[in-house]
């Protein structure tokens, strides 16, 4: 979402309060038995929690059907999913550049590390499809280096699509390539 885009849905969210303010008072003009304003009334007190819930769909939460069985690795989703929503929650509300940089920066790093490790437990257990998950790692990499390229060019659009990126990536890597090798290191033990 744009600033543009960010602002005018601002602005049209406070010209809906203010609709629904004024026609409060005019409906109790109608009587204070009438049932117009009660309801408005309920819908205003309705529209903070409708914006928390459209709000919350931003951002991606650890439950346990993305657990793969293993510890470690569950930590470091776990951690790499806060630091997706970390970046989400600079996007969405529009950190300053070095901030987002820096997050970005973070995120990229243990991303790097976690692969690294993922994939050294691949290797100690002689997992099989090694090589294919290690090219969607590199895949996934590349992808957010060029992201980050972009981000360097326009950082305003660029961060929301590294941020939509990952989330999706992430959570489909996880609940698929990721259980492939988990039983297989399980059953190595």
């Amino acid at each position: 979402m744009t600033t543009v885009t960010k602002g005018i849905s601002m602005f049209v969210l406070a010209v809906l309060i203010l609709a629904l303010l004024v026609m409060i008072v005019l409906g109790f003009m109608l009587g204070f038995t009438h049932p117009l304003p009660w309801v408005l009334i309920g819908v205003l007190v309705a529209i903070p929690w409708i914006h928390d819930k459209i709000v919350s769909r931003r951002f991606v939460k650890w439950d346990n059907s993305m657990s793969v069985g293993n510890e470690l690795i569950d930590k470091d989703h776990k951690k790499l999913l806060g630091m997706i929503n970390q970046l989400q929650t600079a996007a969405h509300y529009q950190t300053d550049t070095e901030e987002t940089g820096k997050i970005l920066d973070d995120l990229v790093a243990y991303t790097r590390y976690h692969f690294e490790r993922e994939e050294q437990l691949m290797q100690q257990h002689h997992y099989t499809g090694f090589t294919a998950h290690k090219q969607q790692h590199d895949a996934m990499v590349q992808q957010v280096s060029k992201f980050i390229d972009e981000y360097r060019i326009d950082n305003t659009r660029t961060i929301e699509n590294v941020a939509l990126y990952l989330k999706t990536w992430l959570v489909n890597h996880i609940k698929g390539s990721d259980r492939e090798y988990i039983p297989f290191l399980n059953d190595k033990k």
